[in-house]
Formats: C-alpha cells, structure tokens, sequence
C-alpha cells in the first residue's frame, strides 16, 4: 500500500482586500498630482459595483429570456444565406459612412489618397441611410461593432491610425501598474479577506496548506488605506481560529521597522494599542515584552514574519536586528519579497539612501555601469585580486533616480549578507552609518546584545531562517542563462557545493571590492543560489515566476538535481497578485505537469514544513525562569531544578495531520 503523502503547502500567498491598498499606487508612474486622479478606491469601488450590479444580470429571469430571444433570431439570420452577408456587407460600408462623418479626418487634404476617400464616400452617400444627428449615427456605429465582430475586425484592420495607437500604448512598467490596479480590483473588491482565502482553497486539494501574508503599506507613501494594519491583522486572527482553517492556515505578522516606535509616533495608533514591538535581553536572549509582535507570534501562535524592503528601507534596518535576535533563536520563518514589482516606496528618497550601509566600492574606473567591462582583465578572480590591493574604498553609489529602479536596492539578495555573515554585521554594527539614523543609546543596546568589539562578535545572525520570495524573478533566471561571458555567473557550475565567494578571493584573502562587482554585475538567480548552499536556513519560493513556467521550468529541475538546493526550493504562487497571469489552479497543473511527481512533491509537501517547522510528532517545550531571570528549558512540561514556568511554546505551531 502507497504512504499516504503530506498534504500541499502553498508557502506564498495573499488575502488582503482594496481596503488595506494605499490608494496612490500610481505615484512616481505619473506627473505629480495626476496621480491623485488613478485612485486606488475608484477601482475598487467600479469593481465592487460591477460585481453587486451589472455582474449579476446575466442571472436574472428577464436577461435568459432576453438571451433565448436573441438565439432565437440569430439561428434563423444564419440560415439565410446569402442575404445575410449582402446584409452585413451594405452595414460595413454604413458604418464607415458614418465613421467618416464623425470621426475628424486623418489624411491631409490635397492628398491624393484623401481625394480618393472623399469620391468613395460621395459615390456611397445616395445609397446610405439617412442617419441624423451625432448621437444616432454613434449608437448606430456602436449597436454594429458590438453585434456584428466580422464588421468589426474589419473595421480594425483598415482603421488607418491603428499604427498610432499601438504608439501610444504605455510602457511595460506603466502596464504592469494597471494590470495591478486592474487585478487589486477583481479580487480585492471583497470586504472579507476570508472570502478571497475561501477563492483561494477551492482550487486545491482538501487538506492543503497556506502560508498568508499580510501587507503594511501605511509608510510607502502612497496615501491611506481604507483600513488599519492592526485591523486586517486581528481579522486574520479571527480566521485562524475558525475550527476549518486549524490545519491549513499558516498567517506571517508583517513588519515595517518605521512602525517599530513608541505608540504616540506610530502611524494611524489609537487609544489602547500595544507597542509594536518592545523587547529586553536575558543573557545572550532577546525576550519580548507585552507587544504586539509578542500577541501574534507567542500567544496566537502566528507562524512567521513577512517584510517587503521594496517599500523603503534596507532589512538590515537597526529597528529590526533585536526581531531578527530574537526570530534566530527561536527557528521562526522570515519572509521576504525579492523580486523587481510595481509597489515599492512612492515618496521622496533620503539622502543617505544614495550609498550602502555596508557594501564599498574601490576607487578607478571599476563601477563602471557596462558590465561587459572587464577593464584589462581576464577573469573576475584576476579583477578581485587586483581591487583587493587597493587601500581607497568607498561606500557603493546607488545611484538610480526612477524610485521603481532603486527599489531594487532595498531588495537586492546581497542585503541578506549583511545579516547572515558575521563579518558584515560586525562592519554594520560599528559604521558610522548607524549614527546617522539612531540614538545613542539604541546603537549601544543592539551592540550588547550581539556582543559585539572590535575584535568581532560573540552573537550573529548565521542561523536567520529566512525565505527569499519569488527566487529573484523570472526576469534574473532568464538573465543567468544569458550572462555566459560573466565568470561569476558560472560559478554554480564550478563549484556546486559553494556557488560564489562574496567576500574572499579564491586563496581565502579578503576582497573588500568583491561585493561591488556582484552587486552590480551578477544576475541574482546565483547569488540567492549561492546564500542557500552556505547557509543552511535560507529558502527561495518560486512563487510569481512560476506563472511562466515555459522560461523557469527547465533551471527549476536543473536546480533541483542539485541535492542541497532541492531542499531548499518551496512551493508559493504569489496568489491572488499574479491572477493577471494565470489561475491557481493552473499554476499547480502546470508545476505537476511540468515536474516528476518526486520533485514536485519536494518542493511543495516536504520542502515546507521544514521551512515551518511542521513536525509529525510535535513536542511541546516549556521556558522557566530561575530568580536571576535566566531562561532554561524544559521539555513536555518536565520541571528542572527549581524554576517556575514563564511562558510556554508549541515547537509545532500549527501541525498537519497526516
């Protein structure tokens, strides 16, 4: 008899309504203030009376009637034959009477084309019906081109200004900004995000799982949403707690470190609300205090946390380094978008923004924008060597003016480095780009609570759990397979185990102008491949990317043969944001059509619940607290020593019976 598999885990998608969108999307896509006129609530609210109004009349009793009528009329028009063509030939010639007529004039007069118009549409006008007035002759063009669509493709095919138009369509990001728009409005027209989850479920087996994640976008000046944060967060504790979503329902609390202040400077705070996040540490220990990150991930048991840089800062950010203490500790998942996208801050950029915290650049000529500059030399390990000799060094310029464009630098993989390598924390932690942006005091408790001197660290992030969503994008897979020139981007190929070096050179010496040239140079499908076979808790989902399937599928099962990184890729769709693309229905058919059932059942039954800590067998462990507040802890309730329970955990948060 066949095992009985693990049920599906979708660990990417999304429920939020119209009513937690910033209105403004359209800032910085449009001249400031026509963006005021794209409103976000417009949309939503055209979709919210389409679907409760004209939507529903094809349903209704007088419409079917109606409908059979029609049939009724257009199966005895087919038949007669061939006056039903003559018919439809003398209303084509109609129609571009009066297109004529109130249409202005294309060509130029005295056009030798234009004279011969003007003589068809005399010869034409004794035989045509004498429609009067601009009003009939448009419902006469119109009742036409919606009935008759081999009159209207006609039409379109001759209209001699279709090459203008096609001209003047918008460009593919102000596209893309309308598709989102666009798709916001089909599904986010709903004011309950459990009706958008229940649209979400009925395309999946029974039993499979959803990681959701809710979004904050309160600080990416864009306008107000409709509804608060804290609000759609408290919904989505209510749908947790539904007995037919135990099982199933996987919700991240979202964390925007601008959020991470006294409740009188937080944004949209009333009376009664928690701090956001408030924490003291216990020995080497970050511990919560009464919070609200500490009521959504320890008390309603949440099952990670979602950050999204694109909105406007770095996740290094020195408000979130205590969470992500704290996240290390204790195996909690960590989200991340990391992916080029159409939301991303739409205010206007800091001045610090400008260079990295972190990351320099050497000095002569090396952060040239053409990447197929090798400057003299062969080989990146020759260009690395000769920058690590160099003693000028100077923060990276990002220098991208668009803010869409410099998005990307809040979202570059290379940011994670500065987290998971003990090194680059450290050189974070005693820049004096901490000074700018911090108290004092602030600095001095984060430094404490990661040991950190200037001979290193005593703490660090190595073990962050962290899931770099959309793997990139479509767009940098498509870009490692063209970057067959670039050494960097071959190195998954030489070193399968490793991928690239960030910060040494192939004979272990430091390369301090190594960062700059991957940053820059390096597609990011390799970098975020090369972080998850150094650092066993890092993860990449295929969600969004995976709607084009026909360019990702052939890396994606090349990626898997490699055994470290199959255990690494996760399942995601990016539901409902890429509905625009495809189902989810069709996403799952394509991903097990397109993959072994072994491959698929890695990525999207096994991969996820190590990334969530799903256990069979779940344990429970208790936390005591001796008198000199010391954590020590003990497991399935069993007291040790003298200590008095504090605080109490499920090792499996929300367990999938299987």
């Amino acid at each position: 008899m066949q095992d009985e598999k693990h049920p599906i885990i979708n660990c990417h998608t999304h429920v939020f309504t119209g009513d937690h969108v910033p209105p403004f999307l359209a800032r910085t896509f449009v001249p400031e203030p026509l963006h005021y006129l794209i409103s976000l609530k417009l949309i939503v609210g055209f979709f919210r009376w389409w679907y409760r109004g004209p939507a529903r009349i094809p349903y209704t009793y007088w419409f079917k009637k109606l409908r059979r009528g029609f049939t009724a009329v257009n199966r005895v028009y087919n038949k007669c034959w061939p006056f039903n063509t003559i018919f439809e030939y003398y209303l084509f010639f109609q129609t571009l009477y009066l297109l004529n007529e109130l249409l202005p004039a294309v060509l130029p007069e005295g056009n030798w084309l234009s004279s011969l118009t003007d003589q068809l549409y005399a010869w034409l006008a004794p035989f045509m019906l004498p429609i009067k007035g601009t009003f009939l002759q448009g419902c006469f063009v119109v009742f036409v081109l919606l009935f008759f669509p081999s009159i209207r493709n006609l039409v379109i095919w001759m209209s001699s200004g279709l090459k203008k138009f096609v001209a003047m369509l918008p460009g593919k990001q102000t596209r893309e900004m309308i598709g989102r728009y666009v798709n916001i409005g089909r599904y986010a027209f709903h004011r309950q995000q459990s009706r958008i989850f229940s649209k979400l479920k009925s395309q999946y087996p029974e039993g499979t799982g959803f990681v959701v994640l809710p979004m904050d976008m309160d600080y990416m000046a864009a306008g107000e949403s409709r509804v608060r944060y804290r609000d759609q967060m408290q919904e989505l504790a209510e749908m947790k707690e539904k007995k037919r979503n135990k099982k199933t329902f996987f919700p991240f609390v979202f964390v925007d470190p601008r959020r991470c202040v006294p409740v009188a400077e937080e944004k949209r705070s009333v009376k009664g609300d928690k701090p956001f996040f408030e924490w003291r540490q216990e020995g080497d220990k970050v511990v919560l205090e009464d919070c609200f990150i500490r009521e959504y991930l320890e008390e309603r048991q949440f099952s990670g946390i979602k950050i999204y840089p694109a909105l406007g800062y770095f996740p290094f950010d020195i408000k979130l380094l205590p969470l992500w203490k704290y996240a290390a500790d204790n195996n909690i998942p960590i989200l991340t978008h990391c992916i080029r996208g159409t939301i991303f801050y739409r205010g206007r950029k800091k001045t610090e923004w400008y260079e990295h915290p972190v990351f320099e650049q050497a000095m002569g000529g090396e952060s040239d924008d053409n990447e197929d500059v090798k400057d003299g030399f062969e080989t990146d390990e020759q260009r690395e060597t000769h920058d690590s000799l160099k003693s000028e060094y100077v923060p990276l310029v990002l220098s991208q003016t668009k803010n869409m464009d410099f998005s990307c630098n809040f979202t570059h993989p290379m940011n994670f480095l500065c987290l998971l390598d003990k090194g680059q924390l450290q050189k974070l932690l005693g820049g004096d780009v901490l000074k700018k942006v911090s108290s004092q005091e602030e600095i001095a408790r984060v430094k404490a609570l990661f040991g950190y001197s200037d001979t290193g660290l005593t703490q660090d992030l190595s073990a962050l759990k962290i899931c770099l969503g959309h793997f990139g994008g479509d767009d940098e897979w498509c870009r490692y397979f063209e970057k067959d020139r670039y050494n960097y981007s071959s190195q998954l190929i030489k070193h399968p185990d490793e991928g690239i070096q960030f910060f040494t050179r192939l004979d272990g010496e430091p390369s301090p102008g190594k960062p700059e040239q991957i940053w820059r140079y390096t597609d990011w499908y390799s970098i975020i491949c090369s972080m998850m076979l150094q650092y066993k808790n890092v993860y990449a989902d295929i969600s969004y990317i995976l709607h084009n399937d026909a360019a990702i599928l052939p890396l994606l099962k090349e990626t898997l043969q490699n055994k470290r990184l199959r255990e690494k890729v996760l399942y995601g769709t990016d539901f409902f944001v890429v509905r625009n693309h495809k189902s989810d229905k069709n996403m799952v058919a394509d991903m097990m059509g397109g993959l072994s059932e072994e491959d698929f059942d890695q990525i999207a039954r096994i991969n996820p619940r190590k990334y969530l800590n799903i256990k069979d067998n779940p344990r429970t462990v208790v936390i005591y607290s001796n008198p000199d507040n010391e954590g020590i802890p003990g497991v399935d309730g069993e007291k040790l020593n003298d200590e008095v329970p504090v605080s109490k955990y499920d090792i499996d948060t929300s367990p999938i019976d299987c």
